[in-house]
């Protein structure tokens, strides 16, 4: 079980959105997903900081269940795990639907008043 599984809905969201938010670790993604699994020094070979860096930003990666890290032989290689990307997607999808009701219902409202008046 993955840190973001152990968690609710809403906070896995909540740390997905902070995980999400430093540019840095959304090059990271980018570039596991382009790459599949890759080591810390692999990644840092292709960013502008060190691997410390690089391992600290996996770490919030990881504990937003964006990522995982697993052992061969003595690296820990990281790859993107999707569940967590998958579930925020459906959060901000309801999210949208329900503010596209309650456009729909405005429209509705302000057309029905519209016509009162004429």
């Amino acid at each position: 079980m993955t840190a973001a599984e152990g968690r609710g809905p809403v906070e896995g969201v909540d740390g997905v959105l902070t995980a999400l938010a430093d540019p840095t670790r959304r090059q990271l993604l980018d570039l596991l997903a382009a790459r599949g699994a890759a080591t810390a020094t692999m990644l840092a070979e292709r960013l502008p900081i060190s691997r410390q860096a690089v391992v600290k930003h996996l770490a919030v990666l990881d504990a937003a269940g964006l990522v995982s890290g697993g052992r061969v032989g003595r690296e820990v290689r990281y790859a993107v795990t999707p569940a967590a990307l998958d579930a925020t997607a459906r959060w901000m999808s309801a999210l949208a639907a329900d503010w596209d009701r309650r456009l729909a219902t405005i429209k509705r409202l302000a057309e029905a008043a519209e016509r009162e008046e004429s």
